[in-house]
């Protein structure tokens, strides 16, 4: 993006600073100017027609966010995720993958720490262990290579990564044209980091809670329902950006799905959620805490409903496929980064070639196993069984032994065929309700339309 647009941006987040729900109109027609070659009209547009429509669920998302998100951290989230990361990072990113044949990331997920003080139950984390720490240097050194690609979207997991809250604040401070963005388990937010965050404005953080207090200490520990919430309160009493994450499992699906448990995390003030599903990941996995096919098409359901409904803008990591057409790991979308260097394809797939310590960002996405990704996508034709690991084993068993991946989980390593053992029988009931799910879908209509024609 040259010079003279990325002024045009700056005076388009000043101008909308003051009243920007009037001003709104005006947002959308410079958003089309700056989309080069259109790669995003569609969504331009489709977001005008919704936004602009006071009687939209999502016209009432965007008021909340303007009246209880301060001005300063709206204009960063705006500047670094929409501008930075989905057009001028989109391009850049589409010319180096077709220069270089390989996958490029549209976002980085990074563990700056093995470290945590919670023991959830069944946490794939805890097989790396708890002695790992990436260095700021190293973290420093992956967001410069990342915007090299067109990379401005970067993501913390750990471990908990407020462990390291002091670094990743530095790190917001050194690259204010990027986005940052933790998962956390809330226990270390405190008014010194809020009052950070809101100097910084560019970070935000998801809280892992698993539905109401029971089900969330259950797997959590004794207390932690109680700090998470009181972590929310000290972030909304900032005005600052934040949602929720959540692992929907056998036991908790129906609690993180009701209409108690989200409209209770909307009233207290979070914007967005992200709900995964859980994987036995592992030496202490539990292979109980798969959901069923039918909890799984629930989610599916609930989801869509929440997101035509109710003001939060929900995500679901595994059924959302039909959005991103597949699996986005292995660079497509985004890769992990684990504490002792690892590039994994996923941050539940612990399997690598490469250590960022030893070879390039770039290397590393042209790696042998990052290449079977891009070699082998997409794993199933029906993109609500995306994954290789949860929806098509196999695939996962014949990349990792074909690359020569090993695995990278230091407690104790698992052989791909024992991991996935753990889920073809999960993979063969899920197929049966995903696939009656996809022919229900008008969008299965249409692909298989635009596949014949």
């Amino acid at each position: 993006m040259n010079r003279i647009k990325k002024t045009a941006v700056s005076l388009l987040l000043n101008y909308v600073s003051d009243d920007p729900m009037e001003k709104l109109p005006k947002m959308f027609n410079i958003a089309e100017k700056l989309d080069r070659g259109n790669l995003h009209a569609n969504m331009i547009s489709g977001m005008r027609n919704v936004i602009l429509d006071e009687n939209n669920v999502w016209h009432t998302f965007v008021k909340n966010l303007v009246e209880d998100v301060d001005t300063k951290v709206l204009q960063k989230f705006m500047e670094c995720f929409i501008v930075n990361a989905n057009l001028e990072g989109e391009e850049r990113a589409r010319a180096i993958e077709k220069k270089y044949d390989c996958n490029v990331p549209w976002a980085i997920l990074m563990d700056p720490t093995s470290a945590c003080n919670l023991s959830c139950t069944g946490c794939w984390a805890a097989q790396y262990g708890g002695k790992n720490n990436l260095s700021y240097e190293t973290l420093d050194s992956i967001c410069r290579q990342g915007k090299e690609l067109g990379i401005y979207f970067y993501i913390f997991s750990g471990g908990e990564p407020l462990v390291r809250k002091k670094d990743i604040i530095r790190l917001c401070s050194e690259h204010q044209d990027c986005y940052f963005f933790a998962f956390t388990n809330g226990t270390l937010v405190d008014d010194e980091l809020c009052e950070e965050m809101l100097r910084v404005g560019n970070f935000a953080l998801a809280f892992s809670i698993e539905g109401d207090e029971e089900a969330t200490d259950m797997r959590r520990g004794k207390g932690t329902y109680r700090k998470v919430i009181e972590a929310m309160e000290r972030m909304r009493k900032h005005r600052l950006l934040f949602g929720y994450s959540t692992c929907y499992h056998r036991y908790n699906t129906e609690s993180v799905g009701s209409d108690e448990f989200v409209d209770d995390m909307i009233n207290r003030g979070c914007r967005f959620s992200w709900n995964f599903t859980y994987i036995p990941i592992g030496k202490d996995a539990r292979p109980d805490f798969l959901v069923t096919p039918e909890q799984r098409a629930y989610m599916y359901r609930r989801v869509r409903e929440i997101r035509a409904t109710k003001p939060i803008f929900a995500m679901d990591f595994w059924n959302d496929g039909e959005y991103c057409h597949g699996c986005i790991a292995g660079g497509r979308r985004y890769l992990h980064i684990n504490a002792a260097g690892d590039v994994e394809p996923c941050a539940f797939i612990h399997y690598s070639n490469v250590n960022i310590h030893e070879v390039s960002l770039l290397d590393a996405l042209r790696s042998p196993l990052f290449m079977a990704y891009r070699k082998y996508h997409p794993f199933n034709s029906n993109p609500l069984r995306p994954c290789p690991l949860l929806d098509n084993p196999e695939m996962l068993m014949t990349m990792v032994k074909e690359s020569g991946a090993k695995s990278t989980a230091m407690e104790a390593p698992e052989d791909v065929d024992e991991l996935c053992a753990k889920t073809v029988s999960v993979a063969r009931e899920w197929a049966e309700v995903a696939d009656r799910l996809w022919e229900e879908n008008p969008k299965s209509k249409k692909a298989a339309c635009e596949a014949v024609h």
